[in-house]
């Protein structure tokens, strides 16, 4: 075959070789700029202070849906209450309820609870450190189970919760699926670095690459960044992409108001059924389908608390 042949089916092939040479150094640059941004502003929380499988869990659960500022003051509480799985799973379900009054979405609390009894039953009381086991308790998804593997095991493990979601759309400069989403986190984890690393990309989301008005000047990985739409630039390549929060429903006069008012009622003792207004019978029945409440003698109680 002639030389020059050869030379141009060769030239392909040694783009291809450059192309991911380049890829590579630029992923190893924003890498040791986001590691190096995180060092500097690295949010000091109670649960980054631990690597108890337990402790940690807990956190994650609490922060489902439910703000860092509200989930401060209650974590320390729940571990003082709650240190192990079988401290929990020794306690009864109505006081675990009324502990997790104002963290809303009460469902998590009973997961949990189910989750600290599975844990000591099949588990002889410790986390499990596996994915699939993981995946197999009550409430435990696949963001929840990742962070329990990346913050408290320290395995290489890309974790997408609705920051890191964001900040991956920006990047890529359009919306992604889950699985692409997952797939690019788990590939720009250094080795070794996984807890550094997340905790740099939940404070670089929380911190700069906000929802509203980013921080883009500031951002120390702009340059790798395809959106950069701190001048209100549109449409948001997260909007839309996956495990990004989409705005939640007016909470005044909602249906979840209306449980957690009941909640809240239940809480002090058992209440009449004939006393729950008319608005709160669905939120009663709906509470009661959750394994949350029971009517018992004709008065709702809370969990399985006894009937005076």
């Amino acid at each position: 075959m002639p030389e020059a042949d050869l030379t141009a089916r060769a030239a392909p092939a040694a783009r291809a070789d450059a192309a991911r040479a380049d890829a590579a150094r630029a992923d190893a640059a924003r890498s040791e700029a986001l590691l190096a941004w995180g060092a500097a502003h690295r949010r000091d929380l109670p649960w980054r202070h631990t690597r108890d499988p337990w402790r940690v869990l807990v956190s994650e659960v609490m922060l489902q849906q439910t703000q860092v500022d509200r989930v401060l003051p209650r974590y320390l509480d729940w571990v003082d209450a709650y240190p192990t799985p079988a401290a929990q799973a020794a306690a009864p379900l109505a006081d675990v309820l009324r502990r997790w009054q104002g963290l809303g979405y009460p469902r998590r609390a009973r997961n949990l609870h189910t989750t600290a009894t599975l844990v000591v039953e099949r588990h002889g009381g410790e986390v499990p450190g596996g994915l699939d086991a993981l995946l197999a308790l009550p409430g435990i998804g696949p963001y929840t189970a990742r962070a329990v593997l990346a913050f408290a095991h320290e395995r290489d493990v890309g974790v997408v919760d609705t920051n890191v979601g964001r900040v991956l759309a920006r990047w890529a400069g359009h919306p992604l699926r889950p699985a692409e989403a997952q797939a690019i986190a788990q590939s720009l984890v250094p080795a070794g670095r996984a807890w550094d690393w997340n905790q740099a990309l939940f404070d670089l989301g929380a911190l700069a690459c906000a929802k509203r008005a980013p921080r883009c000047d500031s951002c120390p990985v702009a340059p790798w960044c395809s959106w950069r739409g701190g001048a209100g630039a549109e449409p948001d390549p997260a909007t839309g992409s996956a495990a990004v929060s989409r705005p939640q429903a007016r909470f005044a006069g909602s249906h979840r108001q209306a449980r957690g008012r009941l909640l809240q009622a239940l809480a002090d003792g058992p209440v009449p059924s004939g006393s729950v207004a008319a608005a709160d019978r669905r939120a009663a029945e709906s509470l009661r389908a959750d394994g949350l409440i029971e009517l018992r003698g004709g008065r709702w109680v809370l969990g399985a608390d006894p009937v005076p």
